[in-house]
């Protein structure tokens, strides 16, 4: 594994919503920017209708809002939304993990050894882009090596709630390595095959987020929905 930004595939449109939406998590386009799609259709060299089926995808998991005459903007970050989709996560992870523990795919497993070094590599270089990246194909392989593909994508779309928060969580590599000791407590239970020990795992990992969350919100108020 080269890179851990493959090439993304698939219509105009896709890779455009694609871009932007890792933009807005990445917050390079902050709450509040406006979208202009002239100016996104000309960057990507396409017509205005492929920018025009991107935003509204990133609307229909409301990353941007859409008003007529108006046109587009980045929405704020909600602390509601932020917790609906940490809790419906939480519901879906920890199922994840307990199946794992029952049966897991040895590629899978093996794959997820190397994803941990090169997560704890881009840490320790203070490459959160890269850190955040591995991350989510950690978290990707768990669903994989359990068999259910499709729980990843259910927690896919919900997920960009608390990325654009743990965007602001991880400042340095010293709130980057914990969570990857976390990741291993993880593998460690899915390797005793102890459900309730993977299970506690995920629920700590995922709940990691909110104790950050009022500093946080204290520190960027700007960028946060009242």
């Amino acid at each position: 594994m080269n890179t851990p930004f493959p090439v993304v595939q698939g219509s105009a449109a896709q890779r455009i919503e694609t871009e932007l939406r890792r933009l807005i998590i990445a917050l390079e386009l902050p709450p509040g920017s406006r979208l202009s799609e002239q100016d996104i259709a000309e960057r990507h060299g396409v017509s205005r209708q492929p920018v025009r089926e991107a935003l509204i995808g990133l609307a229909r998991t409301r990353l941007v809002e859409i008003q007529p005459q108006r046109g587009t903007t980045v929405v704020k970050i909600s602390v509601r939304k932020m917790m609906e989709a940490r809790f419906v996560r939480e519901a879906i992870e920890t199922a994840v993990v307990r199946r794992a523990c029952l049966s897991f795919d040895q590629q899978s497993r093996e794959r997820i050894d190397d994803l941990l070094e090169m997560q704890d590599n881009a840490a320790r270089r203070d490459d959160h882009a890269a850190f955040q990246r591995y991350d989510e194909l950690f978290h990707i392989a768990l669903a994989e090596g359990a068999g259910c593909p499709l729980a990843w994508e259910a927690v896919q779309d919900i997920k960009a709630h608390m990325d654009r928060v743990c965007q602001l969580t991880l400042p340095g590599p010293e709130a980057m390595l914990p969570l990857i000791d976390q990741h291993r407590a993880i593998v460690a239970a899915i390797d005793s095959r102890d459900e309730e020990a993977a299970a506690e795992a995920m629920r700590r990992h995922l709940t990691e987020i909110l104790r950050a969350l009022p500093r946080v919100e204290a520190e960027h108020p700007e960028l946060f929905s009242a």
